[in-house]
């Protein structure tokens, strides 16, 4: 069967399997619309928090990251797993006792004030839309290769899909449509990556074959591929090029950042007892470690292949004329570019970049090889250790996607991770709409400027909620500020600087008060999103040009909310210090969060 198919064929009942669910688990009350009753078991809430988690920066991002970055991006493995250490033992469990709908109700009311509450609100959808739009672009790629249409068609495929069953279902059908993406994604990963472990290493199981031998050689594939890449200009891949305080903070803001994720911590609302919301977070660490302990060997494997592919048995290019289908048609996509600079017909692939910019532009006619012609390409000049100038350009974002089809895997396989890819994306991006919408209708109009509706009328606020926040989504997916992967970091970074402390404080001090909490978020929320947009350029292209010499530190802008976390606490701490404590009911709400009290 042909891969379009195929791949039209999986995605069709998955997404029919999606609205099913959310048809059959329509939410009637505003208890199962934010938190699904709170009847959800430890083990389904496990599985649709790692659906939640695993969004397309863990499926389609992370192993590109890996495959380019090599060594320096096991700090996205180390962040985002040790985060959920954090979650399970520093807040889950307290806020699952504290027993609300939202974060921004417990900061409202731990704060004893409004305007905690609603600086909170501003903090989530700051955070929730910059994550949103790296869930967006995932979309987009899929069904801009997959079903072959453009990246707004495929957007606006997605936005419709999501809208049916999070406007419907609510928190209820959210739950249970995560738990049939949890097996969609996991079984769409691993399938090809056990294919291509057996086509390299011999090993059915990645993870072994990523420390293995190679299959028809004893050389180590890791070794192999450490050769491979520097004979071609780069850093050996199991080498470190990343500054020793940028990866700190990097792992600080995306630990921290996973610990205060507000469609993260919402899960945790959702279970019946105290107690489940720690086994909740230990089985959401162990499904989660399913894909996070394949992605390494999925990264190594998709980068070797790649530049055998590329550059032949002979390491001096293939020509552009005998490059397999699936070249030709991710070049339509416009993320992948090739440009002829030594004019010999063959693509070249080595460190340096093909083109002057940070994506490639292209004009409408075709070049003399049929190759997309690039209008910003670069001077192809040889970088220092490159044999030749680099004539490649592949988006970080293809890699998972286009390892099976670069491996020469059967078309079900290829169109399975289709549907993984997709189910990760939108499984995250549901649960963040949820958010958005639960802080809008719940926090703002029931909780501040309109506590006399009824519950009727909040859900169909929730409702509306989502709607607008879906088409704002679909904007944002369409103008990402970078990669997948980098997009979502930039959101734990804000995460991390904002309310994270807040969560914490709020937990364990009883001496922070309103004032302290509200300065906190805001400077840490301020400071790490102006970095971002200073440095990424995302409003105002002149800002995009003060890169890597002018950083802080050298800190990045996805690292910065690690600094801007230590901002936050340092303000919290100072204010509170010099204004009244908090009332004495406060201080004994929290002296009481921290006793285990009935059935646990």
């Amino acid at each position: 069967m042909e891969l379009q198919t195929l791949t039209f064929l999986f995605v069709g009942l998955s997404f029919a399997l999606y609205i099913a669910i959310a048809i059959k688990s329509r939410a009637d009350s505003t208890e199962e619309f934010y938190v699904a009753g709170g009847h959800v078991h430890p083990v389904f809430n496990g599985m649709a928090t790692a659906a939640d988690w695993m969004s397309a920066a863990s499926f389609i991002s992370m192993a590109g990251l890996i495959a380019f970055l090599g060594y320096d991006a096991s700090v996205y493995l180390m962040g985002w797993t040790g985060g959920y250490v954090l979650l399970a033992m520093l807040l889950a469990p307290y806020l699952r006792k504290y027993g609300k709908f939202t974060v921004p109700e417990f900061i409202g009311e731990r704060y004893y004030s409004k305007t905690a509450r609603i600086v909170a609100v501003v903090c989530l959808i700051f955070i929730s839309f910059t994550y949103i739009a790296g869930q967006m672009r995932g979309v987009g790629i899929v069904f801009s290769r997959f079903l072959e249409v453009d990246i707004i068609s495929g957007l606006i495929i997605g936005m419709c899909v999501v809208f049916v069953y999070a406007v419907l279902g609510g928190m209820k059908g959210i739950t249970y449509t995560q738990v049939a993406q949890y097996c969609v994604l996991i079984f769409a990963y691993t399938v090809p990556a056990i294919f291509i472990s057996l086509q390299i290493t011999g090993s059915p199981i990645p993870q072994i074959g990523f420390g293995g031998t190679l299959i028809n050689d004893s050389t180590y594939m890791l070794d192999k591929l450490d050769l491979i890449v520097t004979d071609l200009g780069f850093t050996a891949y199991t080498g470190g090029s990343e500054s020793t305080i940028n990866l700190f903070f990097l792992t600080l803001a995306l630990m921290a950042g996973t610990a205060g994720l507000p469609h993260v911590i919402v899960r945790f609302f959702t279970v019946p007892k105290v107690s489940d919301a720690r086994r909740s977070a230990g089985y959401a660490l162990l499904f989660i470690a399913l894909l996070y302990t394949v992605a390494p060997a999925v990264g190594s494997m998709a980068r070797l292949n790649l530049i055998e592919t590329i550059n032949g048995e002979d390491s001096t290019g293939v020509s552009y004329s005998e490059m397999p289908g699936w070249f030709k048609t991710w070049e339509n996509s416009g993320l992948l570019a090739w440009y002829d600079h030594n004019e010999d017909g063959k693509v070249q692939y080595a460190k340096g970049s093909p083109i002057d910019g940070k994506v490639p532009e292209f004009d409408e006619t075709r070049g003399e090889q049929g190759e997309r012609i690039l209008t910003n390409p670069s001077e192809g000049q040889i970088a220092e250790g490159a044999p030749f100038a680099n004539e490649l350009y592949v988006d970080r974002d293809i890699m998972v996607l286009a390892n099976p089809e670069i491996a020469g895997l059967p078309n079900w396989v290829i169109a399975l991770i289709a549907a993984g890819g997709i189910a990760a994306a939108l499984s995250t991006a549901a649960g963040l709409l949820l958010v958005i919408s639960s802080s809008i209708s719940h926090d703002l109009m029931k909780s501040t400027f309109a506590p006399n509706i009824t519950e009727k009328q909040e859900l169909m606020y929730g409702r509306i909620a989502i709607t607008v926040a879906i088409v704002i989504a679909g904007y944002l997916g369409a103008n990402p500020p970078g990669w997948v992967a980098e997009t979502v970091a930039m959101a734990f970074g804000l995460a991390a600087s904002s309310l994270f402390p807040a969560i914490l404080l709020g937990i364990f001090s009883i001496r922070v008060n309103r004032t302290g909490a509200v300065a906190g978020m805001l400077i840490g929320l301020i400071f790490t999103f102006c970095y971002i947009i200073y440095f990424k350029g995302v409003f105002f292209e002149p800002f995009a040009e003060n890169i890597e010499e002018n950083w802080l530190f050298g800190i990045t802008p996805q690292a910065i909310g690690g600094l801007g976390m230590i901002l936050n606490f340092v303000v919290a701490l100072t204010v509170s210090h010099f204004t009244p404590a908090p009332p004495q009911k406060i201080q004994e709400m929290v002296a009481d969060l921290r006793v285990p009290t009935g059935r646990f």
